[in-house]
């Protein structure tokens, strides 16, 4: 049947797309809606028309199981402008979200009506693309051409009170949607009121510099990105070209957008996280258990930042500590993000009191006998957290969950602490935690499949992307972490100064380089960890420079000093002739005689260290998929997301390509960290990749 029915009522014809769950515009969808309105358009008896969709929302946008296939007749653009054309009134009645080419279709529509909770966009950008169905010439002549660049460039929806205002929306539905847009489509027919074409309106002028202006503001936030460019053009266009050949252009920069790497990174990127929640070997239909209250060990900044993003959710929450020093500071903390969230509208005043009501402080371990999950969130340290775990063991009632924080120790060890190995779990979560999407889940090796579940479940609940991974040291994000960080240190005593590491990564795309990263996580942090390591490389150069500063009480911006010098109240590094020395002295130690390093090698050798670990990781079976791995380290790294990931990224470059490079590396450093995985071999020399790779293992 065709998702696509129409039906008449009082001479208004109503055009209902159903096409669960998001009513995606679909090639059946487009070909439905094109002949329903040509059909209505010849009906005499027909007077107006209203288009609507079934389900919980209007048309969210295009089909995603159509990405990457070529394109079927009728065209989406070609649809939009047989809806402008029709020769009677066509009124989009809009609920839940119109986005993409669902608000072209209802901008294609002579006028629109609006629940006052539904939300418009056009969220193109988000997956390197523009409005390629006429949206970007159609929404600067409904509002005002900065309040349409603003919406394409960020690609969030605006809701439907505020596109009323904006001139968007035309009226907002007082009751049922469907009676509100049959009533407005009679108002129209009794005032004889003709179509009203978008194509026609005039676009508002702006001033002569504008859009230079305009460009320039978005040019930090979109650092790095072809689309927002080119969408500024085609605004640019619709007050400079006809109607015609400005669509002709967004047609052109378009496909210019469609067929970039970035576009496929980004692309990537959406439908890595989606397969993300699906976990090789665990069922949809696999049990959770009950999570209305949690407990969390350790008030320190993370411990704080876990309970705050918990009480946020709804959940009952016990913050446990030791030392009541330790319990008042992350008291302040909390009031600090709660206080934050109001000022910054996240949370009014009465639901801020309500999360101040969920939290309970305690330094009695007896008061967590009947909690749901704990979180353990204490010092990367084994012993003191076999510890903790041990006695929560004593005390937690059966089925409750025990999770720890730890980012680099082995889930395993820290079970052994208790009698219920099942009921434990890794819930690595990336600081700030109440702000970070990242939560790498860490299955154990008797970790229970409802305890997975469950785990996923509470990511979804606090605003987080789960991505469960297997147990070894540092697990996906931080056991690829220390390849990156080792080629930095080991450029560092070659030559290259801190500050042109950072600045070669930062151009490339990464949030922030590595040194500066360091000095803003802590110096000390990583120091001790590697303390505890038994298993660490013979090699005097490993890390050497971190150490060093690390043992002269250079611990980053806590201190004011670490790879660089921080103002007081400053985050802003900036470099010390100190470092720059000590990386001499620890060089000429070594022998290394120190040389210019461009930034392209900096580049290849940080990035094609993540590649090859992240290859070892697949190898080794730790991650199930190369995706997660990209997730991994665009959410909780700061790779750039219009890459794609590391392993989506060397599958850009071409896997033959990356596998030379790397035999390069290994004959000019040696094998210690440059011997090709086997895997990585196997796929280049059989011209595979590893998105072949994952469609293999379905």
């Amino acid at each position: 049947m065709s998702p696509v029915s129409t039906s008449t009522k009082d001479g208004i014809a109503v055009i209902t797309i159903n096409n669960p769950p998001v009513n995606a515009l679909s090639h059946a969808v487009r070909e439905g809606l094109q002949t329903a309105v040509e059909t209505c358009d010849g009906d005499d008896a027909v007077k107006a028309i209203v288009l609507i969709c079934e389900g919980r929302t209007f048309i969210a946008g295009a089909d995603i199981r159509e990405f990457g296939q070529p394109p079927q007749a009728p065209h989406l653009p070609d649809v939009v402008n047989r809806i402008e054309a029709c020769g009677k009134p066509v009124i989009a009645a809009i609920h839940g979200t119109a986005l993409g080419g669902g608000l072209e279709v209802a901008m294609g529509c002579h006028f629109r009506i609006a629940r006052p909770d539904a939300a418009v966009g056009l969220p193109e950008v988000k997956l390197g693309l523009l409005p390629g169905a006429t949206g970007t010439q159609r929404l600067p002549r409904l509002t005002e051409v900065k309040t349409a660049l603003d919406m394409m460039i960020a690609g969030d929806p605006l809701p439907a009170p505020q596109a009323f205002q904006a001139g968007i929306i035309d009226r907002l539905a007082d009751g049922d949607l469907l009676d509100g847009a049959l009533q407005y489509a009679q108002d129209l027919v009794a005032a004889n009121v003709a179509p009203r074409r978008t194509r026609d309106l005039p676009v508002t002028p702006v001033a002569e510099n504008f859009f230079a202006d305009y460009r320039q503001s978005i040019v930090r936030k979109t650092r790095g990105l072809f689309a927002p460019q080119q969408i500024v053009t085609c605004v640019e266009n619709a007050l400079r070209l006809s109607f015609d050949e400005a669509v002709a252009e967004e047609r052109r920069l378009f496909a210019e957008c469609r067929n970039s790497p970035q576009s496929a990174g980004l692309r990537h990127a959406f439908f890595a996280e989606r397969e993300a929640a699906r976990v090789p070997g665990l069922g949809r239909d696999t049990p959770t258990r009950p999570l209305q209250s949690a407990a969390i060990i350790g008030a320190g900044t993370m411990g704080a930042g876990i309970a705050y993003a918990c009480i946020n959710a709804g959940m009952q929450v016990f913050l446990l500590d030791s030392d009541d020093a330790g319990l008042k500071r992350g008291t302040q903390t909390i009031e600090k993000l709660l206080a934050g969230g109001v000022e910054r509208g996240k949370l009014d005043k009465a639901a801020a009191a309500a999360c101040r009501q969920r939290l309970t402080t305690t330094s009695d371990y007896a008061d967590l006998a009947d909690v749901d999950i704990v979180i353990e969130a204490v010092f990367e340290t084994m012993a003191i957290k076999k510890e903790v775990f041990g006695q929560l063991d004593a005390v937690c009632k059966p089925g409750a969950i025990l999770a720890t924080n730890t980012s680099t120790l082995d889930i395993d060890a820290i079970a052994s602490a208790t009698g219920r190995p099942k009921d434990v779990i890794g819930l690595h979560f990336f600081s700030p935690a109440h702000i970070m999407k990242l939560l790498e889940i860490v299955r154990g090796s008797h970790t229970a499949d409802d305890v997975i579940a469950t785990s996923l479940t509470l990511a979804r609940r606090l605003g987080k992307i789960g991505v469960v991974v297997g147990n070894c040291f540092g697990f996906v994000g931080n056991r690829m972490l220390y390849s990156y960080g080792r080629e930095n240190q080991l450029m560092l005593l070659e030559g290259a100064a801190p500050e042109s590491i950072d600045k070669a990564l930062h151009d490339w795309g990464m949030a922030m380089g590595p040194n500066a990263v360091g000095d803003l996580a802590g110096l000390d942090v990583g120091y001790k960890v590697r303390q505890e390591r038994t298993d660490l490389p013979d090699d005097p150069r490993f890390y050497r420079v971190a150490n060093k500063l690390a043992e002269m009480g250079r611990y980053g911006q806590k201190t004011g000093k670490g790879m660089y010098l921080y103002e007081a109240g400053s985050r802003q590094p900036i470099p010390d002739p100190l470092v720059h020395d000590l990386i001499k002295a620890e060089a000429d130690a070594l022998g290394i005689e120190q040389r210019d390093i461009s930034a392209e090698e900096i580049v290849e050798r940080c990035i094609y260290g993540l590649i090859v670990e992240g290859t070892r990781i697949l190898q080794d079976g730790i991650a199930s998929r190369p995706g997660d791995i990209d997730v991994i380290w665009m959410y909780g790294y700061g790779f750039p997301r219009h890459r794609g990931g590391p392993m989506h990224y060397a599958d850009s470059i071409g896997l033959d390509k990356v596998y030379a490079r790397v035999c390069e590396f290994r004959d000019r450093f040696g094998p210690m960290y440059w011997e090709p995985p086997a895997l990585l071999r196997e796929l280049a020399e059989s011209g595979r990749s590893f998105a072949d790779l994952a469609a293999e293992s379905g």
